[in-house]
């Protein structure tokens, strides 16, 4: 398949698991494909950027590794992601690429990558967004506190600022990280 085609065919993915599942597989085994679907992530004037970023979101469950090269690339744009369908996943890979920089140490991300990153999850946590993106800010901003002392104190503030006015799910994450923090 082709990347034009490929870019043609994200109008048939859909939400469900098994659609974004298919369309991650054709990824996985054409790695020729992924560049195009990197860029396509990013391409928010194109109304299936969000399928992208869910299928990029599966592909990283398996090939982390294939980011290494578009790490600057990745880092520098997630803070132009608006769609909210868009940034849970863009969010969740943002951990994995924390999570693995930290504790596998499989991805290297640079000093600029990693303020890139904090500087857009606090960003998702403190503005409008959905509990989801929130929550996985919220573990990778722990993340990074681990290394970074002042990101503790400031999300300890923001989420017992914010715990009163957020569903269950949110005071959920909020409780668990809470609790490692102090």
């Amino acid at each position: 398949m082709i990347a034009a085609e490929f870019q043609k065919n994200l109008d048939y993915v859909s939400a469900y698991r098994a659609s974004r599942q298919r369309f991650a597989d054709e990824v996985l085994h054409n790695h020729d494909l992924f560049p195009e679907l990197v860029r396509l992530c990013f391409e928010t004037s194109d109304k299936n950027h969000p399928k992208a970023c869910w299928i990029l979101e599966f592909v990283c469950y398996q090939k982390l590794e294939w980011m290494k090269e578009y790490l600057d690339f990745f880092c520098s744009q997630i803070k132009n992601i608006k769609e909210e369908s868009a940034i849970r996943p863009v969010a969740k890979i943002c951990q994995l690429l924390i999570k693995s920089h930290y504790k596998k140490g499989e991805i290297q991300l640079s000093e600029k990558h990693l303020e890139e990153i904090t500087e857009t999850g606090f960003d998702w946590l403190i503005n409008d967004t959905k509990v989801a993106s929130k929550a996985y800010s919220i573990r990778t901003l722990y993340l990074l506190g681990k290394h970074y002392d002042w990101i503790h104190p400031e999300l300890k503030t923001i989420i017992t600022k914010d715990f009163p006015n957020h569903s269950a799910s949110y005071k959920a994450v909020a409780k668990e990280v809470l609790k490692k923090i102090k």
